[in-house]
């Protein structure tokens, strides 16, 4: 069984956005020489997240609208008590658990084996500093 890790490095402007890391995750997996497996795409960081979806700008201001209903950016130590540490991420720690920490997705015939419309996102909640994307990929 082959083995293959990299490391994606990124460092997104905003406080939230989403990037589509597919092309990145394709050419690990191309570079791995794996024909049949799996390849696990996992966030680094508490405040981030990866995650399937269509690339639509609409559902991503949907996406971003929605987790910020749920949990609003407050920096303050009034509404979250993850603030009272001297932090002010604890909405991104929230807007994480829900999008997810990783995806899992096969390898056939050498190519990550999507579904219609499916892409590879990584979703960013506390950021302007960089951060790492694991993509590991295992098989034959």
């Amino acid at each position: 069984m082959k083995s293959h890790t990299e490391y994606l490095k990124l460092h997104v402007k905003q406080r939230m956005d989403f990037l589509n890391i597919t092309h990145q995750v394709e050419a690990a997996v191309h570079k791995s020489g794996v024909r049949e497996g799996l390849c696990l795409v996992n966030a680094m960081h508490i405040t981030a997240s990866v995650f399937i979806n269509d690339d639509e700008s609409g559902l991503h201001r949907d996406y971003k609208r929605w987790l910020e209903e749920l949990a609003p950016f407050d920096a303050s130590a009034e509404r979250y008590h993850h603030n009272r540490t001297g932090e002010d991420n604890a909405d991104a720690h929230h807007k994480r658990q829900i999008m997810g920490r990783e995806v899992v997705v096969a390898i056939t015939d050498g190519e990550l084996d999507f579904g219609p419309w499916e892409q590879i996102f990584y979703g960013e909640f506390d950021g302007r500093r960089d951060k790492r994307v694991l993509v590991k990929i295992i098989g034959e």
